[in-house]
């Protein structure tokens, strides 16, 4: 049996390999007027929202192979650093800022439905997966519970550690922190208390992803390494090494059989989660930001720090680009 499934391991391997070979065609889309911090889904993967430098959020419909602007979000006064959809209602999304608040919008009216201040400068930002309550970091290493019904502050903690990516696991009930010191902080929800730290990375731990089975989580850190925890033994199953700069993003495909990682490197890196073999490099020109799959299907949304004075300096800055399109659109 474990012969068999190691055949289906390698038959499904080459199948996303054959996929990418037909899918390997990368877009870009015009999004912004400076460059792009934060790119996300929304549930339904109908809409495609960024979040820029320039203080205001996109969104965009995908239609087939290409996205489609549908609108832009003013308000805030400071870069928008970072937003997420809520987890189950498609027409809701969340956006941090540098000018102290955070903002709710619906799509459906094209409207900031709440602004909520908070201490400082926010640059970190999840939806808990029952829609219920957003956390929220910044640069003081303050994380708030913000109430996602009445848009009060439920909780706030104060960390004496550098507070990076924050996240929920799937079941809700325990709240994950990434730290400077290369640490994983977890701590029980709603009770906020410590439940364990692990030792992750030699250096910063930048970044945290839960895949959507729920099996596995991914950090990266500044030591250009990605790692893979099982959800349940809290232990690490396995290193991804084929980045060489600080990880800066990451994200798991809809099926969790994927995982892109990203850095101040000139691709992006497709792996397999099961196996950590290359299934796809996507080439970029510039370090990536941010990188999202599709709820549902083999796409990738990503940005890039487009405007770089090495590059051309006609270039566009500020796009959001799509790969794993049909190589003949």
């Amino acid at each position: 049996s474990l012969r068999k499934r190691r055949e289906f391991k390698e038959k499904s391997s080459l199948f996303q390999k054959e996929l990418f070979r037909g899918h390997s065609k990368t877009r870009e889309f015009p999004a912004h007027s400076a460059k792009v911090h934060s790119v996300a889904w929304s549930c339904d993967g109908r809409r495609l929202a960024s979040g820029s430098f320039d203080k205001t959020a996109s969104v965009f419909l995908l239609e087939k192979d290409r996205l489609v602007k549908e609108n832009n979000y003013r308000g805030h006064g400071d870069s928008v650093d970072q937003l997420c959809w809520h987890p189950s209602n498609p027409d809701l999304f969340v956006t941090a800022s540098g000018d102290k608040t955070i903002r709710i919008w619906d799509v459906r009216t094209t409207k900031c439905i709440a602004t909520v201040n908070t201490k400082g400068e926010n640059i970190n930002i999840c939806w808990s997966p029952d829609g219920q309550t957003i956390a929220v970091g910044n640069k003081d290493d303050v994380v708030t519970f913000i109430d996602a019904k009445t848009h009060r502050s439920k909780a706030e903690e104060q960390f004496k550690f550098e507070v990076n990516e924050i996240s929920w696991n799937n079941d809700n009930n325990m709240f994950f922190l990434t730290n400077g010191n290369g640490c994983i902080n977890i701590l029980s929800y709603p009770e906020l208390k410590p439940v364990q730290s692990i030792n992750a990375h030699p250096s910063n731990c930048i970044c945290i992803k839960f895949d959507p089975m729920g099996k596995y989580f991914a950090t990266g850190s500044a030591d250009a390494l990605v790692s893979l925890w099982d959800v349940d033994e809290l232990v690490c199953v396995r290193c991804f090494s084929r980045l060489d700069w600080p990880v800066r993003t990451l994200s798991f495909s809809h099926d969790g059989k994927m995982l892109a990682s990203a850095s101040e490197d000139h691709f992006i890196d497709i792996a397999e989660v099961e196996t950590g073999d290359k299934l796809w490099e996507v080439q970029c020109e510039s370090p990536t930001f941010t990188v999202a799959w599709h709820p549902k299907r083999p796409l990738l949304a990503f940005a890039c720090d487009d405007k770089d004075g090495k590059y051309d300096s006609s270039r566009e800055a500020g796009t959001v680009k799509l790969f794993g399109l049909p190589n003949d659109s």
